[in-house]
């Protein structure tokens, strides 16, 4: 049963908002100190890669690499298995990763020397970081995962908005700067109110550019962008009657591979027959699509070659289709064509990765995550040296029933605007009052 503690003396309102800052940390600090290691070391996959595959990522260049059919004939041969993609760098002197399908349906990623043709080794989709990814996105989770990330996101919008109404100066408080010594419960406390302030636009950021990929958020978000007229270019009517989407071309997902607005758009369908491969990439290449790249092989007659360009910044998205049968252009869409709103969420996404400004996005990024770690860290030392022990040391519900119904109030907005939030709240509201009917039984 939450022990009540005592406090400093503060308004009704005060409280009301400790409280509910109290219980939110509870709980969702550690799925976000979770979020925050996943997504520092996401951040720095190529130097993660180069260190757990040395003798799989750099390659020696040598001329030109071979043509695009030998060098997907070569790792079907050595692995037996079904190439559905092709992942090209942009430098000479990095490997080419494939994506095989085997006869189970799993995939596996073969990392390939594109000069020799040579077989450097198979990993798991994607290899170690593929797996922080999905950790991160707790995609291996499925529906509930994705739920729950965006429960957490909300929490975490609403855990930076209550810590800087707590954090706001009141009775000769420091604003910024830490008092005592570490073991004494106020160094804590100013330590997490320092971090926070200085870090919270940064958390703020971070929360707000995931919500995105979630399911009832993310889906609502971009619907509401489409039918504004805000979003992704439609296909061709015509081209896109056939095929509803990417879920299952080349037999695997792959709208992981499209920026955000088209991962839902229509695939364009084309007409039966097959140029190959290289003719794909030489029509590519004159419709300006340059290295680093994706390739997504048809696996289906009238399934379109699909070359979309690996973002490094906001305006690289881009997707283009051509017709395997002819290789005409089915569509190429491009940033500029997109809407307002899908180039606010693109540039956010890729602000959110590290990726638009460069190394000090990236380093601005980890500050993020590191500042998520010391808000966990030292949010736990506090309420542990003030907690007395067997108790929950809960800050005490106040008196002024108008300022709880006013924080109430702003927080059940807060709900609307976030569903899975708002359903956590009130699932939390439901458990308090069940506490309280239980305590006064008792008494």
């Amino acid at each position: 049963m939450p022990r009540l503690i005592p406090v400093p003396p503060r308004g009704g309102l005060y409280r009301a908002v400790w409280r509910w800052h109290f219980y939110a940390g509870l709980l969702v600090l550690p799925f976000l100190a979770w979020l925050a290691i996943t997504g520092g070391l996401y951040l720095y996959k190529p130097e993660l890669e180069r260190l757990i595959y040395p003798s799989l990522v750099a390659v020696e260049p040598t001329g030109t690499p071979l043509a695009l059919e030998a060098i997907v004939d070569r790792v079907r041969q050595q692995t037996g298995d079904t190439v559905v993609e092709v992942d090209r760098p942009a430098r000479a002197d990095r490997s080419w990763r494939l994506l095989v399908a085997r006869a189970d349906r799993t995939m596996r990623t073969a990392w390939v020397d594109p000069y020799r043709g040579t077989l450097l080794g198979v990993t798991r989709k994607g290899g170690v970081l593929q797996t922080v990814r999905d950790l991160h996105s707790l995609i291996l989770t499925g529906p509930i995962g994705n739920a729950l990330i965006e429960a957490v996101a909300g929490w975490a919008i609403l855990l930076v908005a209550t810590g800087v109404y707590l954090w706001w100066p009141r009775g000769g408080s420091p604003a910024i700067g830490v008092r005592g010594k570490p073991r004494a419960r106020l160094f804590w406390r100013d330590l997490h109110a320092s971090v926070g302030i200085v870090a919270g636009a940064v958390v703020l950021f971070l929360a707000l550019t995931g919500l995105p990929w979630t399911g009832v958020w993310g889906s609502t978000v971009r619907g509401a962008i489409a039918s504004h007229g805000l979003g992704r270019p439609e296909p061709p009517q015509a081209a896109a009657v056939a095929m509803p989407g990417h879920g299952d071309h080349s037999g695997h997902d792959v709208a992981e591979t499209l920026p955000w607005s088209l991962q839902e758009m229509p695939m364009p369908h084309g007409s039966r027959g097959d140029i190959g491969l290289d003719r794909a990439a030489a029509l590519a290449e004159r419709h300006g699509m340059t290295a680093p790249w994706v390739l997504s092989l048809p696996a289906a007659p009238g399934e379109p070659y699909l070359f979309s360009k690996t973002i490094r910044s906001a305006g690289d998205g881009r997707a283009l289709y051509l017709d395997a049968g002819s290789g005409a252009v089915l569509q190429d869409a491009r940033f500029p064509q997109f809407g307002p709103g899908a180039q606010w969420v693109e540039w956010g996404i890729a602000t959110h990765k590290g990726e638009q400004y460069g190394e000090p996005n990236r380093l601005l990024m980890l500050f993020g995550c590191i500042a998520i770690l010391l808000l966990s860290g030292s949010a736990a030392v506090m309420w542990w040296k003030r907690r007395p022990p067997g108790t929950l040391a809960a800050p005490p519900r106040h008196s002024d029933r108008r300022s709880a119904r006013v924080l109430l109030a702003m927080m059940l907005a807060g709900g609307v605007l976030f569903p899975l939030t708002g359903l956590t709240m009130l699932v939390a509201l439901a458990a308090e009052r069940l506490a309280i009917l239980a305590r006064k039984q008792r008494a």
